[in-house]
C-alpha cells in the first residue's frame, strides 16, 4: 500500500487543518505499516477516499485499524467487507475462537476481542454505505445473540460441573432462558447499546450429580457469571452493558425467576409500562424453546383480547415523566428520547400493537419498520402518516448509529462540537451542518405532529362540564335543572333519569371500580348523559346504556375505549337509540364495542371476500389444538359481522334481501371454517379415511347441507340452523388410516357431533347458532351423519312429502365439493319426480293447515307474520308446491332455493301467472322486512291486525286460489 496521494486533498476540504493533518498523518502511518507487513490492501485513490471517510466519521475505527492492518487485509481478501454475513456465520466464527476456552477469564478476553473486531467491520460497512440500516442493525444484535448464547452454553456447562445439573421434581433437565427486551429483542439492536436482559427457568427443583442446591440459587449464581463476563470493564473493555432493571421488581427483584413466579407477577402485580417492554421479548439465549413456551405464557399479559385502548394514557403518562426528565436535563437535542425522536416513534407503532394486538395477531410483529407499514395497509394509519415515520426513524437511527461508531459509546445527543458537527453531516451525506439539522428537524417535527395527533387527549364540550357535578352528587334541584337543560324533557322524565344515574353511581359496579376506574367513569358518564339527552326518547336510551356499563363492569379497556374515542360514543347512542336488539347484543359480547370505532367500515355494506379475509385473519394464527380459542374466534366474528349488518339495516344502508344474503353469508362462512378446523384436528389424530383403490384412491368426502332459511340464504338475525351431515359412501371394513384407528362410521359421526359443539355451546362470547337436524333421515332417530346412497334411498322410499318440501330450499354450505356435487344431483332427481296435481296439493295443505294450529298465535287483535292467513309460511309453502308439482317439466326449477329466485323462475315458465307471482313477491318482501325490523326491536313476528297491510290480503287470496279453489 503506498503513501497517500495528493488526489485525496479534495475529499478532506471543509476539514479543520488540525483534523485534516491527523487523518493524513494516520493514513501514512497505516501505509508504512501495511508495507511493512506485506499486507495486501488497495492503494487506488477511491478506496483511501472511502477509508479517510470512515476514519473521519469514527476515531474508534481508525485507531484499531491502525493497530492491527492485518483485520482490513483479512477482511477484504475474504470478501467481509461488501456484505452481510450469512445467517449464522458470525456464530460460527465465535465457535471457532472459543474451541480452547477453559476459564470465565479467557472466556471473557475472547469475547471482547471478537465483539471489537465485529463492531469495527460493522462500523466500516455502515459509515462507508457499504451495509443499509437493516443489515447493520440486524449485525449489530446478531452480534450479542451470538456472545450471550455462546457465552451462556461454556458457562453453564462449567457450572453443572461445579454444582450439579439442575433438575425439575420430576426429573426434567433445566437450562437458564435469556430474553433479550428492547432492540435486541426486536434484531434493532444500535452500535453501542447496552442490552436489556430477563432471566428464567421453566421450574423450581435442585441439582443432582454435585454439591446440591436449589435450583433458582443454580441459575442466579449463573446469571451473575454471564453478566460478569459481558459487563464488566477489563483492559479489553467490555462486551455489552447489561441491564436488568426490566425484570420483576427491578434491580430489588430476584435476578433469575422460575415460568411460574413470572407468570403469577404479571398477572398480578406488574405495571403498565411492562406490558410495553414484552412487546418485543424475544428468547436469544439457553433453552429457547423454553422461552417460547414462556412467551405464549405470557402473551394474554401483553395482547389483550380486546382493543386496549387505556395503552393510550399508560404511553401518554411514559412520555411526559420522558419528556419532564429531558426538559431537567436540557437533553432537547436528544435524538431518541427528546421531542420528535426515536421513543415517539416507538411509542405510536407500540400503542397500536398493544390495543389491537391481542385480536390482530399480524401486529404482534417484534420489529418497529414491519409494524409500521402493518399499520398503513390495514389502514389504522394513513398512508402519508406512516411514510413520513419510516423516514424520519431511518434517519434518525443512522444518526444514533454514526454517533454512536465516533467513539464506541452510548450517545444520543447531537454534538456541539463544531468540527463534529461538521463531521457527522458530511458522513450522513449532507454538505454542512445547517442543511443537516434543518432536514432533521423536519423529520423530528413530523414524528412530533403525528404523535400528539394519535396522543390527543379527547376534549369535552362546553355543555358538557356542567354535568360533572350532576355525577358528583350535587343539589338535587340544581340536578333535574342540569338534566332538563341536557334535553331529558319534564321533570317526571328527569326524575327517573336522575334515579338511574343515582342507582349506577351507587350499585356495585361503581363502588368495586378501581382508582383508575373511577376516573374514566368521572369523564364517560357527562359524555354519556349528554349524549342520551339529545335522543328522542333519551330517559330509555340512557337506561340501555348504563345497562351496558353494568356489563362492562370494571373492565378498564371498554371504558378507555369510549373515553378515547367520541365516535365510537356517538355510534353507541345512534344504534342503542335505534334497537333493543343492539343493546342486547353489546350487553352480552362488549368486545363489541370495538366495531364502534369506524363508521365507514360499521355501516359498509359487507362482501363475501371481505368477511372471509376477515374470518382467515382471526384464526390462522390459532393453535391447531386450541379448540378453545378457535371457537372464541368463530363467535367475536360472527358477533361483529352481524352488528355491523345490523347498523347498516338500521341506517337504511342495505335493503331486507342484503340484509338475509349478509346473515347467510356469515353462517356459510361460520360453517365452513368449523368443518375446517375439525377436520385440521381429526387429521392430526385420525387421519382422513379413504375410499378407492390405486389411481382411483381418494379421501372420503364430507359436506354440510343447509335446509331452510339458510338454504334459502334468508336468515333473520334469530334463525337457528337446519342441517344435514353426508358423506361419501364406503366399504364395510372402512377404517382409518392415523395414530387412533377407528371405523369410518364412528370417524363421521364424532366429526358431525364435533362440529355441532363448536357451532353450539355456549362460551364466554355467547354461541354461534341454535343447530336443528331432525330434517335428516328418519330424524332424530336416524344417524348423524347419512352416507350419499342411503340418503338418496330414504328420499325415494321413505321421505314424507313435507321432507321432500323442506328439500326445495335445501344446498350444500361447506366441506368437500365432490359430495355438494353428488347431493345437487339427488336433489334434482328427487324434486323432478312426476307427482299427482290433487294429492300433493291435499298433503301439502293438510300440512299447513296442522302448522298453523300449533304454532300460529293465539293472541287477539294481532297479526302473526309468520304463521298467519297470507304471511310466510304461506308463501313459502305455495312455493314448495308449485316446484315439487312442475320440477319434471323444467328442470332449471332444481337451480334455485330461495324463494325470490324460485318465484321469477315460476313466472317465466309460466308456472305461476305474472299478477300471482308479483303479489307473492310484494307481500314475501314487506313480510320479512317487518320481521326484521321486530327483531331489531327484540319483539316477536306479530303485527296489530287493525292494520293488516293489503300484502297479507293479497297473498291469503292467492293462497285460497291455489290451494284451496279449483283450478
Amino acid at each position: 500500500m503506498t503513501a497517500p496521494s495528493p488526489d485525496l486533498f479534495p475529499s478532506l476540504e471543509g476539514l479543520s487543518p488540525a483534523t485534516r493533518d491527523r487523518l493524513l498523518d494516520q493514513l501514512h502511518a497505516f501505509c508504512l505499516l501495511a508495507t511493512e507487513r506485506g499486507l495486501n490492501i488497495p492503494s487506488d485513490n477511491e478506496f483511501q477516499t472511502v477509508l479517510l471517510r470512515v476514519w473521519e466519521a469514527s476515531p474508534f475505527v481508525a485507531q484499531h485499524m491502525q493497530q492491527d492492518p492485518a483485520l482490513l487485509s483479512g477482511w477484504l481478501e475474504r470478501g467481509e467487507l461488501h456484505r452481510a454475513y450469512a445467517s449464522g456465520e458470525l456464530r460460527q466464527k465465535l465457535v471457532g475462537q472459543l474451541a480452547t476456552i477453559t476459564t470465565d477469564t479467557q472466556l471473557a478476553t475472547c469475547l471482547r476481542q471478537f465483539r471489537r473486531e465485529q463492531m469495527v467491520r460493522i462500523a466500516w460497512r455502515d459509515l462507508a454505505s457499504w451495509s443499509d440500516l437493516a443489515e447493520t442493525l440486524s449485525e449489530l444484535s446478531e452480534l450479542a445473540d451470538c456472545c450471550v448464547s455462546l457465552a451462556l452454553d461454556l458457562l453453564h456447562d462449567w457450572h453443572v460441573k461445579q454444582w450439579g445439573d439442575p433438575r425439575s421434581a420430576k426429573g426434567k433437565r433445566q437450562r437458564l432462558v435469556v430474553i433479550g427486551m428492547g432492540k435486541l429483542g426486536a434484531h434493532e439492536l444500535n452500535f453501542s447499546s447496552d442490552i436489556d436482559l430477563i432471566f428464567a427457568f421453566p421450574e423450581d427443583g435442585t441439582t443432582r450429580g454435585g454439591r446440591r442446591i436449589e435450583n433458582d440459587q443454580f441459575f442466579t449464581d449463573l446469571g451473575r457469571r454471564l453478566i460478569k463476563v459481558l459487563d464488566e470493564v477489563t483492559a479489553e473493555g467490555m462486551v455489552f452493558r447489561v441491564d436488568m432493571r426490566l425484570r420483576p421488581y427491578g434491580d430489588s427483584g430476584p435476578l433469575a425467576l422460575s415460568f411460574d413466579a413470572l407468570e403469577e407477577y404479571y398477572q398480578m402485580q406488574a405495571r403498565e409500562w411492562e406490558r410495553y417492554a414484552w412487546v418485543k421479548a424475544r428468547p436469544i439465549a439457553g433453552d429457547l424453546k423454553a422461552g417460547a413456551a414462556l412467551l405464549a405464557m405470557l402473551r394474554p399479559f401483553v395482547y389483550r383480547r380486546y382493543l386496549d385502548f387505556g395503552s393510550f394514557d399508560a404511553l401518554r403518562s411514559m412520555k411526559a415523566m420522558i419528556m419532564r426528565e429531558v426538559e431537567r436535563k436540557g437533553m432537547d437535542d436528544n435524538i431518541k428520547l427528546g421531542a420528535g425522536g426515536i421513543r415517539e416513534v416507538e411509542f405510536i407503532a407500540q400503542a397500536f400493537q398493544l390495543i389491537r394486538g391481542g385480536r390482530d395477531p399480524d401486529l404482534q410483529d417484534r420489529r418497529l419498520l414491519p409494524t409500521l407499514r402493518m399499520l398503513a395497509d390495514k389502514q389504522l394509519l394513513p398512508e402519508y402518516v406512516v411514510t413520513d415515520l419510516i423516514d424520519a426513524y431511518t434517519l434518525l437511527r443512522r444518526v444514533e448509529n454514526r454517533l454512536q461508531a465516533y467513539q464506541d459509546r452510548q450517545v444520543h445527543q447531537l454534538p456541539r462540537d463544531e468540527q463534529q458537527r461538521l463531521l457527522l453531516g458530511r458522513n450522513l451525506g449532507y454538505s454542512s451542518w445547517d442543511h443537516f439539522i434543518k432536514v432533521l428537524n423536519l423529520h423530528r417535527a413530523a414524528v412530533s405532529r403525528h404523535f400528539d395527533r394519535v396522543f390527543e387527549v379527547p376534549k369535552s364540550e362546553p355543555n358538557q362540564e356542567s354535568l360533572h357535578a350532576l355525577w358528583a352528587e350535587g343539589v338535587e334541584s340544581q340536578q333535574l335543572t342540569l338534566l332538563a337543560a341536557a334535553g331529558y324533557g319534564e321533570d317526571a322524565d328527569c326524575a327517573e333519569a336522575l334515579k338511574l344515574i343515582a342507582d349506577f353511581r351507587d350499585g356495585y359496579t361503581v363502588r368495586s371500580l378501581s382508582q383508575r376506574g373511577v376516573v374514566l367513569l368521572e369523564q364517560l358518564m357527562p359524555l354519556l348523559i349528554a349524549a342520551a339527552g339529545l335522543a328522542e326518547c333519551s330517559v330509555a336510551l340512557l337506561s340501555s346504556l348504563l345497562t351496558i356499563l353494568e356489563r362492562i363492569g370494571g373492565r378498564m379497556a371498554y371504558l378507555s375505549l369510549l373515553v378515547e374515542n367520541p365516535m365510537a360514543l356517538s355510534q353507541l347512542v345512534k344504534l342503542c337509540g335505534a334497537s333493543p336488539w343492539v343493546v342486547n347484543q353489546l350487553s352480552r359480547y362488549p368486545i363489541l364495542l370495538d366495531e364502534l370505532l369506524d363508521p365507514g367500515v360499521l355501516y359498509a355494506p359487507q362482501t363475501r371476500e371481505g368477511l372471509s379475509a376477515e374470518l382467515e385473519a382471526l384464526t390462522r394464527h390459532l393453535d391447531i389444538d386450541d379448540l378453545e380459542q378457535q371457537m372464541e374466534a368463530l363467535r367475536v366474528f360472527s358477533h361483529a359481522a352481524k352488528l355491523r349488518l345490523a347498523a347498516a339495516d338500521i341506517s337504511a344502508v342495505i335493503d331486507v334481501e342484503q340484509v338475509s344474503e349478509g346473515l347467510s353469508t356469515i353462517a356459510e362462512l361460520v360453517v365452513d371454517k368449523a368443518v375446517e378446523l375439525v377436520r385440521r384436528q381429526f387429521e392430526q389424530r385420525y387421519g382422513s379415511p379413504t375410499t378407492g383403490k390405486g389411481k382411483n384412491k381418494h379421501p372420503l368426502g364430507f359436506g354440510v347441507i343447509a335446509y331452510g332459511k339458510l338454504g334459502g340464504r334468508e336468515l333473520s338475525y334469530s334463525s337457528d340452523l337446519d342441517l344435514v351431515f353426508l358423506h361419501e359412501t364406503y366399504a364395510e371394513d372402512c377404517h382409518t388410516p392415523g395414530p387412533d384407528k377407528i371405523s369410518c362410521g364412528v370417524y363421521f359421526a364424532r366429526l358431525g357431533q364435533r362440529v355441532i359443539h363448536v357451532l353450539s355451546t355456549l362460551t364466554l362470547t355467547g354461541s354461534l347458532y341454535e343447530i336443528d337436524m331432525r330434517l335428516r333421515p328418519n330424524g332424530a332417530s336416524g344417524v348423524l351423519v347419512a352416507d350419499l346412497e342411503g340418503f338418496e334411498a330414504y328420499q325415494y322410499d321413505d321421505a314424507w312429502t313435507w321432507e321432500h318440501q323442506a328439500l326445495v330450499r335445501a344446498r350444500f354450505v361447506a366441506g368437500d365439493q365432490s359430495v355438494g356435487d353428488a347431493f345437487v344431483k339427488i336433489r334434482c332427481r328427487v324434486l323432478s319426480q312426476p307427482r299427482k296435481k290433487k294429492a300433493l296439493r291435499a298433503e301439502i295443505s293438510t300440512m299447513r293447515g296442522r302448522m298453523r294450529d300449533e304454532f300460529m298465535s293465539t293472541k287477539k287483535g294481532v297479526f302473526d307474520l309468520k304463521q298467519g292467513p297470507g304471511g310466510i309460511a304461506d308463501i313459502e309453502f305455495m312455493i314448495q308446491y308449485a316446484v315439487l308439482l312442475s320440477a319434471n317439466k323444467h328442470s332449471q326449477l332444481c337451480d334455485a332455493t330461495g324463494n325470490f329466485p324460485l318465484m321469477s323462475m315460476l313466472r317465466e315458465v309460466g308456472v305461476m301467472q305474472k299478477r300471482q307471482a308479483d303479489a307473492l313477491a310484494k307481500a314475501y318482501l314487506s313480510a320479512r322486512g317487518q320481521v326484521h325490523r321486530l327483531a331489531l326491536l327484540e319483539r316477536p313476528a306479530l303485527l296489530d291486525d287493525v292494520a293488516l297491510p293489503d300484502y297479507c290480503v293479497a297473498a291469503e287470496q292467492v293462497w285460497n286460489k291455489t290451494m284451496i279453489g279449483t283450478e
